[in-house]
């Protein structure tokens, strides 16, 4: 994993990691805080700032990724193509960035904010709770995928009817369709009208 100014405040001395902090915000979006991130995600939740990317190739198909089976939180499950929790005082935009390329080994050749969405989803598996304001990302992927197997189980580009096909069949992130709904203004705009979104 490169080494950061955000990946590298979460290192401790002698090889030790210090808990990993997410930021609390309001109903508005103005932070007020941060918790560890297990404690955050424990029910009720709390209200954090996290993002969802979505990354299409040339052809106008969603990368997909399957959560690894390792993970903590929705393993083994379907989700879009990145998602997670930018670091205290770390922009959305580049957490964004950072994450597509330590979960798949790829930088999107374009990245582009597509709103804001919040919600809050409990996960009956683990009994964790997504209370999140969610900063969404759409973009283009160009290059050969390098999945970290650690973060990630699969991968597939799907067409919207194929992912209908999946979304019957396979399970998927309790926000998924939340994030992908609100993300559907920005996807159609960048994707055009041939490719279905």
């Amino acid at each position: 994993m490169p080494i950061t100014p955000a990946t590298a405040m979460q290192s401790a001395p002698r090889g030790t990691t210090e808990p990993i902090l997410l930021e609390l915000v309001d109903e508005d979006g103005t932070t007020i805080g941060t918790a560890e991130k297990l404690t955050a995600h424990q029910a009720p939740g709390q209200l954090h700032r996290a993002f969802s990317v979505f990354l299409f190739d040339e052809r106008g198909r969603l990368l997909l990724q399957q959560r690894a089976l390792g993970k903590y939180h929705s393993p083994g499950v379907w989700s879009n193509t990145c998602c997670g929790h930018p670091y205290p005082g770390e922009a959305p935009f580049a957490a964004a960035a950072r994450r597509t390329y330590e979960e798949l080994g790829v930088s999107p050749s374009l990245l582009a904010e597509a709103g804001t969405v919040r919600y809050n989803h409990p996960d009956p598996d683990s009994g964790l709770v997504e209370q999140e304001f969610n900063h969404l990302f759409v973009g283009l992927v160009q290059s050969p995928l390098r999945p970290d197997t650690e973060e990630v189980g699969a991968t597939a580009f799907v067409t919207p009817a194929e992912l209908a096909e999946r979304h019957a069949r396979d399970t998927f992130s309790a926000w998924f369709m939340t994030v992908l709904d609100a993300a559907r203004p920005a996807v159609r705009e960048l994707t055009g009208p041939s490719a279905g979104w």
